[in-house]
């Protein structure tokens, strides 16, 4: 295809040269950027584009039925629960992703929110910072060594978690009846049904995809099944996490606490039960983020499409199940 159009949705990059450049080879013209990510926006400048870039944005069934020429869509980052799916299948849209960015940064940010909160450190800086220099005020702080992380799914970003967490003498089980058996023996991973990995484990990362099946899996069924001394450590969706159950099983010590990268409702309104408290540790959605992860998720969607666009099979496409 020569001289192909090319629509934005919405985009977190300062710029999107990255881009451009791996769309030289198809002649692609000017990006035309929607105004604010909203139905009527996107389809204003990609009812008749030849392909659609998308982060956050909605592209729902509505969407995708205004998109008249659209040959392939390109997802900037690693779920595709923002994307029908079902009605790009039906519409012959290719759906490309970038299953394998990120996947050091999130893995490393699980750790740092589960470090960072059991050994309750932004809890001890707030203590000291008001002039409260006291061990006291900690207590108890259990050692890593010999406990035991659960990770619920065994993808590409928990498989990272695991060399990290054996690094520091902690136990590695997990839960994810997709994964090949062969990868839990290689990883030296125990495979455990949920309920036993809730019951076992000292801290829980949540790495499952967001369904109607896993939407609010952490629920207070769920949380009094852990221990109370657990963690639940949270950088996949925020919609798996009920909150409100959450700051429940907080208030009635039915875990010790909880660090998210991740919620429902992004930003959190004020009156979200979560902020403020001392056993969660809140970060706004970053472990995502390092300059070098953005280049690879630039580079990496648009290059698979422009593939699509010169009629050739792209590396990253996925469909409904």
């Amino acid at each position: 295809m020569s001289n192909p159009t090319i629509a934005v949705a919405d985009s977190v990059f300062p710029n999107l040269d990255l881009a451009k450049e791996a769309l030289t080879r198809v002649n692609a013209g000017e990006f035309q950027m929607s105004e604010d990510g909203s139905a009527s926006s996107i389809l204003a400048v990609a009812a008749y584009a030849d392909a659609l870039f998308v982060t956050y944005s909605q592209i729902n069934a509505e969407v995708i039925a205004g998109l008249n020429n659209c040959k392939v869509i390109g997802r900037f980052g690693i779920g595709v629960d923002n994307i029908d799916l079902v009605a790009a299948g039906e519409k012959g849209i290719t759906v490309c992703y970038a299953p394998v960015y990120c996947l050091d940064e999130v893995s490393d940010h699980a750790m740092a929110l589960l470090l960072a909160c059991a050994r309750k450190i932004p809890f001890a800086n707030k203590r000291a910072s008001e002039g409260r220099w006291e061990m006291p005020a900690v207590v108890p702080i259990g050692r890593f060594r010999g406990k035991t992380i659960g990770l619920i799914g065994l993808g590409n970003i928990p498989q990272k978690i695991v060399g990290k967490a054996q690094a520091f003498g902690i136990n590695v089980i997990a839960s994810d009846p997709y994964c090949p058996e062969d990868v839990f023996s290689r990883l030296n991973v125990e495979k455990v049904e949920l309920d036993d990995l809730l019951g076992r484990s000292d801290y829980v990362s949540v790495h499952a995809p967001l369904t109607p099946e896993t939407e609010n899996m952490f629920n207070m069924e769920a949380f009094k099944k852990m221990k109370n001394t657990a963690y639940l450590i949270n950088t996949a969706r925020g919609p798996l996490v009920e909150i409100n159950d959450l700051a429940a099983a907080l208030d009635a010590g039915e875990i010790a606490g909880a660090g998210l990268d991740v919620l429902p409702e992004e930003p959190p309104a004020a009156d979200n039960p979560l902020l403020g408290r001392d056993d969660v540790v809140l970060t706004p959605h970053t472990g995502f983020y390092s300059e070098d992860a953005l280049l690879d998720l630039q580079t990496t969607v648009a290059t698979d499409v422009a593939s699509v666009l010169a009629g050739e099979e792209p590396k990253y496409p996925i469909t409904a199940k």
